[in-house]
């Protein structure tokens, strides 16, 4: 019985160290093949309409974890084939948390990817993929509708495959290359949206709310989104880089 107790103990020491303990860094060419990785899943307009997809994932988790921060009731999260998304919360229609909710979607995949590249750059490989998939498992839990069940699942299961049976060369390289895809990723939904509404579309966007709750141009707030993403890909580059 003791035997097992101590058996028990110290698998979970050993798991504790491995997950909250620290990896060496990866050689400088792998941050870079990763970089010039994500850059490829993110410029070309072919390769973009499917990777956008993870994209809309950290958007609309985004959404929803700020919902339940400020005290709204989450309803849902859709996401759809075309790479949007809708997140349903309810409360109170006005007020700082609702104006925060609206604003957490473009801002959160360059924010998380800037907090993945904090992580990374303390050595902390083994904990952000495990974070990252808990995160995805309980944005699971709020999904409503089958594409985007797929989608959090196929994602999710990536990361907990990575996670479990690669080895730290391969859990690095794809840590890396997550984070670097947050980041560049994060930075063209802003001007997605820019060149939307310069055409007269896009109406009903994520500016335009906050524009309605806070009476501030929907100019201002797109702003605000391209300054966040831009500011966080150059923190969370000089991090990755070492600088």
């Amino acid at each position: 019985m003791d035997s097992t107790a101590s058996t028990s103990l110290a698998s979970l020491s050993s798991l504790w160290d491995e997950v909250f303990g620290t990896q060496p860094d990866p050689d400088l060419w792998v941050v870079i093949a990763t970089m010039v990785a994500a850059l490829a899943a993110t410029v070309p307009h072919g390769v973009w309409r499917v990777s956008r997809n993870a994209v809309t994932i950290a958007h609309e988790g985004g959404h929803g974890l700020v919902a339940l921060l400020t005290g709204r009731s989450l309803s849902g999260i859709r996401l759809h084939s075309d790479t949007s998304g809708l997140t349903v919360s309810r409360g109170k229609p006005t007020g700082l948390g609702m104006i925060l909710t609206a604003a957490a979607g473009y801002t959160a995949p360059p924010l998380l990817g800037l907090g993945g590249a904090a992580l990374l750059g303390v050595g902390h490989i083994t904990l952000l993929l495990w974070v990252a998939t808990a995160m995805l498992i309980a944005m699971l839990v709020m999904i409503r509708n089958a594409y985007g069940a797929l989608t959090v699942i196929l994602t999710g299961g990536t990361f907990l495959l990575v996670s479990w049976l690669a080895g730290p060369q391969v859990q690095a390289a794809f840590a890396y290359a997550v984070v670097w895809f947050l980041l560049l990723g994060g930075v063209r939904p802003a001007f997605e949206l820019q060149a939307k509404r310069r055409r007269g579309g896009a109406g009903d966007s994520d500016a335009d709310q906050l524009s309605r709750l806070t009476h501030v141009p929907a100019g201002l707030w797109l702003f605000l989104f391209h300054a966040v993403s831009l500011c966080s890909l150059m923190g969370g580059g000089r991090w990755l880089l070492g600088l």
